[in-house]
């Protein structure tokens, strides 16, 4: 296994073929807290994976043992000035918007406490795998802020409107078996077993066209929200990209062959 550090708190690790990249938080002691340096990693991780052609699916992880992560260092919060606050802004916004714009399909590994920030960078991801000891929620209101990494936009598109407004307005925690029941995450595994789950979701992601997954995140992003005609003419743009890409050819003549593509990429 290849591994990449991004600063001290972040590692984008690789195995094999290297198609499969896990885009690690590691700041066990502090259980993720995403602080200044955190996010500025996480921001610098995710343009390297979304600049590099080789990488076809994204798992955002974590090595905290009880976290996925806990959202915004609160400490850190505490010591900074309005203008420090200000000016730090930018750099937060990165690191979420980084991971939500990924241009691959991307899925959240989450195990533990996934709370306000930890819990919008798994929303900002395509898919959540999470095992039995996740608990979920965006606290921020009880804290006198709103959910300022994404959740007020992304909550709303996965659960709706009404649900999404008692969760953030409640600040409740959702332990794992209701957070599936209420859609808050796509699928429930043993505990421990969420990051080895998701990478074997991701596995079989890589498996097809880079080109053609890339089109159709950016269809099924583009396209949410849109009436129905402005977002089949979101589809057929994002299918003029891959109809006469090298991908398109290798497939149609590896399913007429019966054998495995062999994706050129492009």
């Amino acid at each position: 296994m290849s591994e990449q550090r991004f600063g001290e708190f972040v590692a984008v690790r690789r195995e094999g073929e290297g198609h499969v990249a896990e885009l690690a938080m590691d700041r066990p002691k502090a259980m993720n807290a995403v602080s200044t340096e955190m996010a500025r990693s996480l921001g610098a991780a995710c343009a390297a994976l979304a600049a590099d052609p080789s990488v076809r699916v994204v798992v955002l992880s974590s090595t905290a043992e009880r976290a996925f992560c806990v959202g915004a260092d609160l400490k850190e919060r505490n010591s900074l000035s309005d203008a420090e606050l200000v000016r730090q802004r930018p750099t937060t916004r990165g690191a979420y918007g980084g991971v939500l714009e990924l241009p691959m399909p991307t899925i959240a590994a989450v195990h533990g406490f996934a709370l306000g920030g930890g819990f919008e960078l798994a929303l900002a991801c395509d898919v959540i795998v999470a095992d039995t000891s996740a608990v979920v929620g965006l606290p921020e209101v009880s804290v006198g802020v709103i959910p300022g990494g994404g959740g007020t936009q992304l909550l709303p598109r996965r659960v709706g409107a009404a649900r999404a407004a008692e969760l953030i307005f409640t600040a409740r925690r959702v332990e794992a078996a209701e957070a599936l029941s209420l859609g808050l995450v796509d699928s429930l595994v043993p505990a421990g077993q969420d990051t080895a789950e998701a990478l074997a979701l991701a596995s079989r992601m890589a498996a097809n066209s880079p080109v053609g997954l890339r089109a159709a995140k950016r269809a099924l992003r583009l396209g949410h929200g849109m009436d129905l005609a402005a977002g089949l003419e979101i589809e057929d743009a994002a299918w003029r990209t891959v109809a006469f890409s090298g991908d398109r050819a290798e497939g149609v003549a590896a399913f007429n062959e019966k054998r495995k593509p062999n994706w050129p990429g492009e």
